[in-house]
């Protein structure tokens, strides 16, 4: 188990945060749980914290991954892949590897209204849009205090963060709010799977239907993935979101595009369920529907989404 800065990077309970520097953090009486749009479960009513994670080979095992609402894998140059994480319900003390930021990710992002935003490093274009959007930004390179090197890799892939440091940085984050999840029981249809795989070219996610489990496991180029904590990730229901990655302005990284129009499978209780999805602007909701024009219930709990290029 990696330590982080004295401390286990597997914390899993729901934080109580001391509100420093102005920051927005939870609190256990702060208000009555509420149902979170983001997993369907009962939670606490908090901010919005998205984090860059970094998912290269010396990267793994993650901390504090599995105490995301939502778990999202994207493509960056090379075909490689990187991960995003959404914290809301519950904050760990500890989570990272925390990596740069992309393009995309300002207009991605902006479906959480205004969220915190941890990562650490990008290109001077990338962080001239950051800091010129609603986002809050909180890079290791302008709030180092937010963050500390440790564990059990090797620089870049040692960054941790800590959540209550980061939202003390983003007192006006927004809390969490409809991006277009629905939740409910299995819809009639589907085709009984047991497994998909999203290939990059240089690097690969797939996932695996656990009936023990009830719910899907994921694995890293072909490796089973595990947090800092030795438990098995993965998600109750997985996204894979077809849609088109042209050059970013850069043109060297692809730029996932989040709004508009396309296929995507989602994959619930050992079924695959081909849906539509849709968003119309960058501050609208994400939809996914059926054939029969119903909106697609997802499996409350984690939600995992993947970007696969069409």
């Amino acid at each position: 188990m990696a330590v982080v800065g004295g401390l286990t990077g597997t914390v899993t309970s729901s934080a109580s945060f001391a509100a420093d520097d102005g920051a927005r953090a939870p609190s256990t009486r702060r208000e009555a749980a509420f149902t979170s749009p983001f997993t369907g479960l009962p939670a606490e009513k908090n901010p919005v914290l998205a984090v860059k994670i970094d998912n290269h080979e010396d990267a793994r095992p993650q901390t504090a991954l599995e105490d995301a609402d939502i778990v999202g894998v994207e493509k960056v140059e090379g075909g490689l892949g990187r991960l995003f994480a959404i914290y809301s319900s519950h904050y760990p003390e500890t989570l990272g590897p925390v990596r740069s930021a992309r393009e995309y990710n300002v207009e991605q992002m902006r479906m959480f209204q205004r969220p915190a935003l941890a990562y650490s490093g990008a290109r001077e274009g990338v962080v001239d849009k950051i800091k010129k959007s609603p986002l809050y930004g909180v890079s290791h390179d302008d709030h180092p205090d937010a963050y500390e090197r440790g564990g059990d890799h090797e620089p870049p892939h040692n960054l941790y963060g800590h959540p209550d440091k980061i939202l003390a940085k983003a007192p006006g984050a927004s809390e969490a709010d409809d991006i277009g999840f629905r939740f409910g029981a299995e819809p009639g249809g589907g085709t009984p799977t047991e497994g998909r795989t999203v290939d990059y070219g240089s690097s690969s996610v797939s996932f695996a239907w656990s009936s023990e489990e009830d719910r899907w496991l994921a694995s890293f180029d072909g490796a089973p993935a595990k947090g800092t904590s030795g438990r098995l990730l993965g998600g109750k229901t997985v996204i894979i979101q077809k849609t088109d990655m042209p050059p970013d302005s850069s043109g060297e990284t692809p730029y996932i595009e989040t709004v508009g129009s396309g296929e995507a499978t989602v994959l619930r209780d050992g079924k695959a369920f081909e849906t539509k999805w849709q968003r119309t602007s960058a501050t609208g909701d994400t939809t996914y529907t059926l054939s029969n024009g119903e909106r697609m219930p997802f499996d409350p709990g984690q939600v995992w989404l993947v970007y696969q290029e069409r």
